[in-house]
C-alpha cells in the first residue's frame, strides 16, 4: 500500500538491544492508527521479559497510518504490513508467536479476542495476549474496559487507572486479575532545566477535542493572540496529522484550514514531528486534554490544561482536576506558570524519581514470563462478553470486523492478507477520499443546517 515494509528499514529502531544467548521472543503487534502503533510497539519493548523480534500488523481501516505518519512516529519493527482482521487471524494461526499486543479501539480488541479464541481452539501453546490504552482514559470507562476483558494482561498506565479498572471488573463480576499497572511506554527525554534561548510556548492540538468550529476558532485566536502579545516568544501549534490523514480520532475541522483565515505573526508557526523532539525546545506546554500533557509533566516542563471552554467530561480536562495544571489563557497571557501537584502526578505514573519509571514495567514483565513458563500452556481466552452475556451487543461488534458470533470470518469477508492489486488500491484511495470529504466538509454543513 505505502511500501510499509521498505519504510520500516529507514525508521530509527527502538528495539536495538544487543543479541543475547536466549532466543528472542516472537512478538506480533496489531494496531489500527499511528498513535496506537506507537503505543503497541513501545509497550512490547517495555514489557517483554527478554529480547524480541517484532512483526507489526496495521489493521486496514479509515485510520490506517500513511508512510509519513509512520515515519513521524519513529518506531520500527522487523516486519510491517497491512492486514484485514481475517488476515491477522490467519497469520497468528500460522506463526509461532510468544506475545501478542492488541493496540486497537475497544471493539477491535473484543473482535480479535473472539477470533483468536476460535483460532486457538484446542491449543494450549498459544501466545500471551496484552492490551491497554494509548493515554488518558476519560470517557467510556466501563464500555472500553469490558471490550478489552479477556486478554491475559490489561495494562493500566497509572495507579489511579489500575484501581478504576479493577473496580469496574469486580463490579460486574468479571475476573480483575488481568489488570496490571505499568506506565505510558513513550515517556522519556531530558528533564526540563530552565528557559531556552527563545522562550517557546507549544499548544498540543487534538483531532476531536474540542469538536465545534466556534471552540476551535476560539483556541486558535487565543494562541495567535498570545504570540502577538509576546513577540519575543516562539509560539508553536503542534499538529497531529496533515490534511487528508486520519489518526486515532476523526478531525472534522483541521487547524491548518482555520489558520488560513488569519494574518499570522512571524513568531507563530504550525509544526509536525515527533512530540518528544518538540518538547525538547518547549518552555510551556498548553493543551485541552492531550496525553502530551503527561509527557510534558514527566519531563518537568511547565504544563497548562485550559479551562477556557469549561472543565467538562466531554473535553477530557476533568481528568486533570487536582493536578495544579488547570489555567486559562488570560492567566497564561499574564505570565502564569502552573505548578503541578506532586501527589497527583505520582498517581498518574509520571515524573517518578530515579529509576522509578523503568521499574514501572517490572510487574508486567514478571507476569508475562510466568505465563510463558506455565506448565501445560495457557487456558482458552475468556472474554466477559459472550453470545450468552451480551447477545444484543457482541454480534454487532464482531460483524464490524467481518466475524461471526463464534469468531469465524463471515462469508464474503475481505481478503485475508497480501497487498491489494492496483485497481483495489485506486478504489480504496477514492473511498477514503470520499470519506474524508464527508467528514470534513459535508458533515459540518449538515450540522449547521440542522441548527438553523
Amino acid at each position: 500500500m505505502f511500501g510499509l515494509g521498505r519504510l520500516s528499514e529507514s525508521i530509527p529502531s527502538v528495539f536495538g538491544v544487543p543479541a543475547s544467548a536466549t532466543k528472542p521472543l516472537r512478538v506480533a503487534v496489531l494496531a489500527d492508527s499511528d498513535t496506537r502503533w506507537k503505543w503497541g510497539a513501545l509497550t512490547a519493548s517495555r514489557v517483554a521479559p527478554r529480547d524480541i523480534r517484532t512483526d507489526g500488523y496495521l489493521l486496514r481501516g479509515r485510520a490506517t497510518p500513511t508512510a509519513r505518519q509512520l515515519g513521524e512516529v519513529g518506531v520500527r519493527a522487523d516486519s510491517l504490513r497491512e492486514v484485514t482482521a481475517a488476515g491477522f487471524l490467519r497469520a497468528v494461526r500460522e506463526e509461532p508467536y510468544d506475545l501478542l499486543v492488541l493496540a486497537l479501539v475497544g471493539g477491535g480488541v473484543q473482535a480479535m479476542l473472539h477470533g483468536l479464541k476460535r483460532v486457538w481452539e484446542g491449543r494450549a501453546d498459544r501466545p500471551v495476549v496484552v492490551t491497554g490504552y494509548v493515554g488518558v482514559v476519560y470517557e467510556k470507562l466501563a464500555d472500553g474496559l469490558l471490550l478489552r476483558h479477556g486478554a491475559d494482561l490489561v495494562l493500566a498506565n497509572s495507579r489511579q487507572d489500575a484501581e478504576r479498572f479493577r473496580a469496574v471488573y469486580e463490579g460486574v463480576g468479571a475476573d480483575a486479575g488481568s489488570v496490571t499497572e505499568v506506565a505510558l511506554p513513550f515517556l522519556g527525554g531530558a528533564p526540563y532545566t530552565g528557559g531556552h534561548e527563545r522562550y517557546t510556548v507549544v499548544f498540543a492540538a487534538q483531532p476531536s477535542v474540542p469538536g465545534s468550529r466556534a471552540d476551535r476558532t476560539y483556541l486558535l485566536d487565543r494562541l495567535v493572540g498570545h504570540a502577538r502579545l509576546h513577540p519575543g516568544r516562539e509560539v508553536l501549534l503542534k499538529l497531529r496529522s496533515k490534511p487528508g490523514e486520519h489518526t486515532t480520532h476523526i478531525e472534522e475541522l483541521p487547524y491548518q484550514k482555520l489558520a488560513r483565515r488569519h494574518d499570522l505573526p512571524p513568531n507563530f508557526r504550525l509544526v509536525y514531528g515527533h512530540m518528544g523532539e518538540v518538547l525538547d525546545r518547549t518552555d510551556l506546554l498548553v493543551t485541552v486534554s492531550s496525553t502530551a500533557a503527561l509527557e510534558s509533566l514527566h519531563r518537568r516542563i511547565p504544563t497548562a490544561v485550559l479551562t477556557d471552554l469549561g472543565v467538562r467530561e466531554s473535553l477530557g480536562n476533568h481528568h486533570f482536576v487536582g493536578s495544579g495544571c488547570l489555567a486559562s489563557w488570560d492567566r497564561l497571557d499574564a505570565g502564569h506558570r502552573p505548578e503541578p501537584d506532586e501527589e497527583w502526578v505520582a498517581r498518574q505514573g509520571v515524573a517518578g524519581g530515579g529509576d522509578a519509571y523503568e521499574k514501572a514495567f517490572d510487574t508486567a514483565r514478571a507476569r508475562i514470563a510466568a505465563l510463558l513458563a506455565r506448565p501445560g500452556g495457557l487456558p482458552p481466552l475468556t472474554p466477559y462478553y459472550t453470545p450468552g452475556t451480551a447477545p444484543g451487543y457482541l454480534p454487532g461488534i464482531l460483524a464490524r470486523h467481518h466475524l461471526a458470533p463464534d469468531g469465524t470470518p463471515l462469508p464474503g469477508a475481505p481478503a485475508a492478507g497480501g497487498e491489494p492489486g492496483p485497481v483495489r488500491q485506486i478504489v480504496r484511495r477514492a473511498a477514503r477520499g470520499a470519506y474524508r470529504h464527508g467528514v470534513q466538509r459535508v458533515a459540518p454543513v449538515i450540522r449547521r443546517m440542522g441548527e438553523l
